[in-house]
């Protein structure tokens, strides 16, 4: 059994290795210049359509199962994660504070990665035997890809890794999260944690898709804005320690040399682990490339494919450009960065929740905690959604759907009750696999994505003209 771990840690380090990293980057360098810096440009236009009410675009006349808005907080649900509270420390601590440059740099060219990759999940999406939609690069893959043959394998490799992944690093890992909160910092049983853990994810799941997008638009813009603000609070507290945090940021993150950082402690650390570190975790944060969003972005009710893909290529920024920012910044002028305790350095969730403590006492824990709670529970909710689509895909059939969701809600009992780090290997690698076939999907489909894209700037000047 130890080999076998010993194994299967040694695959995932070489999935979430360089290669993959260089991969997901650089597939978001090549669609950004591909159409001309366009997902940059029209940031600002992609923000404001967040907002807008569906009837505004027509968007309630046209085929779908859920509002544009629902479907961004529904794949922001399964990305705005514990990745956003423990991963940026861990990132800060292995790569220094300047990873957080990084991640940022990795989150602007995972907008174009983004926008591409929900652009082709709407224009290529069917219509499933209960009448609601079906998409994501599984579809595209099998509908639209330049040597079919080749696709529906690719399309088959993709969806089996997505349910794989779903029980793994959208269930299992996210409860285990959630107990340990609730128990380090409230005292509850983690049996406690997994019981009502199924029940709240069982009530929401079985109504579908429909009923995560009523859930998630409104327990997503809770959380962030919650997390946010609180944030915000902790580095105004600091912000004596901010010119400093900030500058560390940004002299570690282009260092050739190892370098010492850390206001109040010391984490010493080269440009090269801090671009390995930032880009790991701003990757694996938005997910921008693997290929899981676009399969929320497939359920909206939209006119054009371009309109939901500028949509949901906002969960990029709102995930990596703010909410990580956020974290980053607090962590950086907190002080407890490179700090030791008991021989060893602060990290991960223990850091992120010293760093709000120490200036908002035990209500900073408390906040942390609680983020982490609904965080990962929103994780859970979104996650269900994609593996019971590609469940849905690999058996041709919904009758799966609901025997899918009770198994779902019952393993979130186990990943809060069971810490199995073979689990958490597996699924990690899953998921890290998800991002091969969607990376050459969006390489192979970049020609009608650009197409779509150029076309949209039409309708665009038409709106601003208004």
């Amino acid at each position: 059994m130890k080999l076998f771990e010993d194994i299967l840690h040694s695959v995932n380090n070489f999935v979430w290795g360089p290669i993959m990293l260089v991969l997901l980057v650089g597939t978001g360098v090549f669609l950004t210049i591909r159409l001309k810096f366009l997902p940059w440009r029209n940031l600002g236009y992609a923000l404001k359509s967040v907002f807008k009410k569906p009837e505004d675009t027509g968007g309630q006349e046209h085929a779908g199962d859920i509002t544009p808005f629902q479907s961004l907080m529904t794949a922001l649900a399964a990305t705005i994660g514990t990745g956003n509270i423990v991963g940026v420390a861990t990132a800060m601590v292995l790569g220094g504070p300047g990873a957080i440059v990084w991640m940022w740099i990795s989150a602007l060219f995972g907008l174009s990665t983004k926008y591409a990759e929900s652009l082709l999940a709407v224009k290529y999406r069917e219509t499933n035997q209960d009448g609601e939609m079906a998409g994501g690069p599984m579809y595209v893959l099998k509908n639209a890809f330049p040597i079919p043959i080749i696709g529906k394998i690719l399309a088959v490799a993709f969806a089996l890794f997505a349910v794989l992944a779903s029980f793994g690093i959208g269930n299992m890992t996210q409860g285990n999260s959630i107990a340990e909160a609730l128990n380090t910092t409230f005292g509850v049983p983690n049996v406690v944690t997994g019981a009502l853990l199924t029940v709240l994810a069982l009530i929401v799941l079985l109504g579908g898709i429909k009923s995560i997008g009523k859930v998630c638009e409104k327990i997503v813009p809770f959380m962030a804005v919650l997390y946010f603000v609180c944030g915000i609070i902790v580095i105004i507290i600091n912000a004596k320690n901010l010119p400093s945090g900030v500058a560390e940021i940004f002299s570690m993150a282009f260092s050739v040399k190892a370098v010492s950082g850390g206001v109040g402690g010391s984490i010493i650390a080269s440009m090269l682990s801090a671009m390995r570190w930032g880009v790991a975790r701003g990757v694996f944060s938005n997910e921008a490339g693997l290929g899981s969003a676009p399969i929320a972005a497939a359920a909206a009710k939209t006119d054009l494919p371009s309109r939901q893909g500028y949509i949901n290529m906002t969960g990029t920024f709102f995930d990596t450009i703010v909410v990580c920012t956020v974290t980053g910044l607090v962590v950086a002028c907190s002080g407890q960065l490179g700090v030791e305790v008991n021989g060893e350095l602060l990290t991960g969730a223990s850091l992120t929740i010293a760093s709000f403590q120490a200036a908002l006492g035990k209500f900073g824990g408390w906040m942390v905690s609680i983020g982490i709670m609904l965080f990962a529970f929103s994780t859970i909710l979104g996650w269900e959604y994609y593996g019971e689509k590609s469940l849905e895909f690999l058996v041709g059939s919904t009758k799966a759907n609901k025997p899918y969701r009770l198994f779902f809600s019952l393993i979130a009992f186990i990943g809060a009750t069971q810490t199995l780090s073979i689990v958490w290997d597996f699924s990690d690698t899953m998921n890290g696999l998800m991002a091969i076939p969607n990376l050459i999907c969006l390489l192979a489909m970049s020609g009608v994505v650009a197409k779509d894209c150029f076309a949209y700037q039409d309708v665009i000047k038409k709106e601003r003209n208004k």
